[in-house]
């Protein structure tokens, strides 16, 4: 699995923009449709709102990629 760090630049980013930013999805309605399609856990659980807050400290796993996000 690849890890990555994404640095906040807000309090919270979007779920389906935060895939986009990291590189995992190739646009925001990718990102979204991998939320869609169950292939998205937010801290080990799997997530379905698309527009899901994430705050610093959260880890973020889809399509082999774990993403940390940091304050």
């Amino acid at each position: 699995m690849t890890e990555t760090d994404f640095k906040l630049r807000g309090e919270f980013v979007q779920l389906c923009d935060l895939l986009k930013l990291a590189g995992v999805a190739e646009s925001g309605g990718h990102g979204k449709t991998l939320v869609a399609g169950g292939q998205v856990r937010v801290d080990g659980v799997s997530e379905h709102r698309k527009t899901a807050k994430i705050r610093a400290g959260q880890t973020v796993e889809c399509l082999d990629t774990r993403i940390r996000v940091l304050a």
